[in-house]
């Protein structure tokens, strides 16, 4: 697979507490000469970051994340409010005490309050797989079909692990209607970008390809 293919996918993702200002100004610069599909940032940067590129590039944030258990006000106000200073896309945090309760009846509500506030921007919708039963993965599959949510994604990246092969390929399985898969977590490699890809994944959140393709000048850049 060609590697600008790949990186076409990359959501291009600076999420940690410590992140500055000039930081997000790298990865934004960064995004638009590799060609990724966004760049994904705290919510405090959108308006900095929209301001920056103006509309050479597509902005995604951040709602209740990492943990999802905000109440659903809140993130429906992290939504409104993020959209508000420029954001194009919207990744947000399930609910995990919702599913382990099966309490699936709020957690569709709740995505479908956040898809509303979206409006016609992108939903992608953080089920965090590794605290997860297949069980309860193929679930979420179809609340997150049903909801009208855009995506579903895999992790957040920030708790016991991150994407796997066979959560990928479950998602394949089980998601319907025109929803896409992102693989979020401990993606490390081209090699297994392109795998994830392969099995279905549309979208990749990661820095560490945009990284290893600034280090290896073979790859034409």
């Amino acid at each position: 697979m060609d590697i600008k293919e790949i990186l076409s996918k990359v959501d291009h993702t600076l999420l940690s507490q410590d992140a500055r200002e000039e930081d997000i100004k790298v990865i934004c610069d960064d995004a638009l000469k590799y060609g990724t599909a966004s760049v994904c940032i705290p919510p405090a940067y959108v308006k900095f970051a929209r301001d920056y590129l103006g509309t050479r590039m597509t902005v995604c944030t951040v709602v209740g994340f990492p943990n999802g258990y905000n109440t659903t006000e809140s993130k429906v106000f992290e939504t409104i409010d993020a959209i508000k200073n420029g954001a194009d896309e919207i990744d947000m945090v399930v609910n995990l005490g919702y599913i382990k309760d099966k309490k699936f009846d709020l957690q569709l509500e709740e995505i479908k309050k956040v898809k509303a506030a979206c409006g016609k921007k992108i939903l992608k919708v953080i089920v965090e797989t590794c605290l997860l039963t297949d069980e309860e993965k193929i679930k979420m599959c179809k609340i997150v079909t049903e909801s009208g949510a855009d995506f579903i994604k895999t992790s957040t990246g920030f708790s016991k692990a991150g994407a796997t092969f066979e959560d990928v390929a479950l998602f394949s399985e089980h998601i319907g209607g025109t929803v896409k898969i992102k693989a979020a977590g401990g993606i490390t490699s081209i090699e297994d970008a392109e795998r994830f890809i392969l099995l279905g994944a549309s979208r990749l959140g990661t820095s560490r390809i945009v990284k290893i393709v600034k280090n290896e000048a073979s790859f034409g850049y």
